[in-house]
C-alpha cells in the first residue's frame, strides 16, 4: 500500500509542479526573454500541450491508484469520494482545454499570424483573446481543485 500512496502523491505533485512552472515561471519568463511575443505564444502553446499530456496521464494515474488504495484500505473503491470527484473534473477541464480551446487558439494564430501587427479590435484577435481568457481560467481552477484534492488526499490517509 505504500507504493499506492507513493504513486497518488507523484501523480499531484508532477501535475501540480507542472502548472506553477508553468504559470509563475515558464510562461512570464518566455514573454520577457525571447524577442518577439509571437516566439514567446509559440513556446507556451507548445508547452501547455505537454503540460496537458502530463496532467492526463497523472490524472488517470492518481484515480487508478486511489480507488485502488481505497479498496484496498476501506473494503470499497469510493468512486464519489470528493478527491476522485475533483480529479475527474481537473481530468475534465483539462481535456476541455487540451482538446477544445488550444486548437482553436492554434487556428487563429495561425490564420493571424504575428499577433502583435494585428488591432486589438480585428475580430479574429478579439475571438483568440477570450479564448486565451478562458485557457487561463481553466488552468487556474485546475490548480486551485489541485491544491483542494492534495488537501483531501491527506486527510483520507489521516483518518485511516
Amino acid at each position: 500500500m505504500p507504493f499506492l500512496r507513493y504513486l497518488m502523491l507523484l501523480a499531484l505533485i508532477v501535475w501540480l509542479g507542472g502548472l506553477i512552472f508553468f504559470a509563475f515561471v515558464l510562461a512570464p519568463t518566455a514573454f520577457s526573454v525571447l524577442p518577439t511575443r509571437h516566439l514567446a505564444g509559440n513556446l507556451v502553446a507548445r508547452s501547455i500541450q505537454i503540460l496537458h499530456w502530463m496532467g492526463l496521464i497523472a490524472g488517470i494515474v492518481y484515480l487508478a491508484s486511489s480507488l485502488v488504495y481505497a479498496r484496498f484500505s476501506t473494503g470499497a473503491f469510493a468512486p464519489f469520494a470528493a478527491r476522485h470527484s475533483i480529479v475527474l473534473l481537473m481530468l475534465i477541464l483539462t481535456s476541455v482545454s487540451q482538446f477544445g480551446i488550444l486548437p482553436k487558439m492554434d487556428a487563429l494564430r495561425a490564420a493571424i499570424g504575428e499577433i502583435d501587427f494585428v488591432p486589438l479590435d480585428n475580430p479574429v484577435r478579439l475571438q483568440f483573446d477570450a479564448l486565451h481568457v478562458w485557457s487561463t481560467r481553466i488552468e487556474g481552477a485546475v490548480l486551485l481543485l489541485g491544491l483542494v484534492a492534495t488537501y483531501l488526499t491527506s486527510s483520507a490517509w489521516n483518518r485511516q
